[in-house]
């Protein structure tokens, strides 16, 4: 597989063992605590990455379609895309300055979970969403994936190419899976 590639796959596989880590040993109760008002739970930072798996799964497999299924990929390289790029630093786990997290951003109601979240039907949605996603960056495999945009569920007038649009993925779980640790009382 494309080295590139190859490093998405990675980072979705470590999010899946960041979040395997995270359920052992947890209770129920820290599962659902919130550690201070108007933070999320654990059980939220996952609902919150299963809602955003399932607005963006669609967009990629139509994205998808349109990419040409043989020819060069150009230079070899996928690119970001300066906006792509940008995103992609910004989505990731947050930096710590003097013991906070910095650079939180309020997420559209649409993303924000809601009702009852069970743990065993979350994670096993996470887990069923995890496996369509490697599976998705598998079909990209030696296709010219940064030659399609995809337009953002989160702010319609923004989009990012394909490539991109996976690795911001990517690094938006670790982001919000640090979250969780750190809603479970780990230290992220």
């Amino acid at each position: 597989m494309d080295a590139q590639l190859q490093a998405v796959r990675q980072d979705l596989r470590a999010a899946s063992q960041r979040l395997d880590r995270l359920l052992k040993g947890l209770s129920d109760e820290g599962w659902r605590r919130r550690p201070q008002t108007g933070s999320w739970s654990a059980a939220e930072c996952v609902a919150h990455l299963n809602i955003t798996h399932e607005a963006y799964l669609p967009r990629l497999r139509t994205g998808l379609e349109a990419v040409p299924t043989s020819g060069e990929r150009g230079s070899g390289r996928l690119r970001k895309g300066p906006l792509g790029w940008m995103f992609g630093r910004m989505v990731g786990p947050l930096p710590r300055v003097a013991g906070r997290r910095r650079g939180r951003v309020k997420a559209p109601a649409a993303f924000v979970p809601g009702g009852e979240l069970p743990r065993s039907e979350v994670v096993e949605r996470f887990r069923t969403l995890q496996s369509e996603l490697m599976e998705f960056v598998e079909a990209c495999e030696g296709r010219p994936i940064d030659g399609v945009r995809i337009q953002s569920p989160f702010v319609e007038s923004v989009s990012f190419n394909l490539f991109a649009t996976l690795v911001i993925i990517a690094r938006h779980q670790h982001r919000h899976l640090q979250q969780a640790e750190e809603a479970a009382g780990g230290t992220g």
